[in-house]
């Protein structure tokens, strides 16, 4: 990888699918260092992922997105449909969905956007099951309902329609 044109050099970080994080390969098990670059984490104008570290900016390797929903944990009403969904994510930290973010990408991965919608999402599997259980057939579309409402599963990133 060689430095973006900005000056922002590679960290030698990389994220994968499954929200994993590594350093020159080795996984990286502290988890409150891959909290604290979460939180400082941001997203270039070319969609490039960016932490500072060693006081410096640099870039991250991410294989699809950094955030990963690993959980979708229904809110009932009182008459059973769900009111929100709330999801775990791969900074360790919980968030109400965005029903009108959720997308479908290649090879039928769910996403949805997160933190005030900065960021893409990915649902890993096990988190798709959790959402789809939920998910109904409308005509040729899919929709999740959500506190009364029918929200239409896209196709593509709502930030980027």
């Amino acid at each position: 990888m060689s430095p973006i044109e900005d000056g922002i050099v590679p960290c030698l970080i990389h994220i994968d699918k499954e929200g994993r994080w590594f350093h020159k390969g080795v996984e990286m098990i502290r988890r409150e260092f891959v909290r604290s670059f979460y939180q400082q984490m941001e997203l270039d104008p070319m969609g490039q992922y960016i932490i500072y570290w060693g006081g410096k900016r640099c870039q991250v390797d991410v294989a699809d997105t950094a955030f990963v929903v690993r959980r979708a944990s229904h809110i009932n009403e009182e008459n059973g449909k769900p009111a929100g969904f709330v999801l775990s994510l791969s900074d360790d930290t919980e968030e109400e969905l965005m029903p009108d973010t959720l997308y479908m990408g290649e090879e039928n991965v769910l996403y949805c956007r997160v933190k005030d919608g900065t960021f893409p999402a990915r649902f890993n599997r096990a988190a798709y099951y959790q959402l789809a259980a939920h998910i109904e057939a409308d005509g040729g579309d899919y929709v999740l309902p959500v506190n009364g409402r029918m929200f239409k599963i896209g196709v593509e990133d709502p930030q980027n329609a």
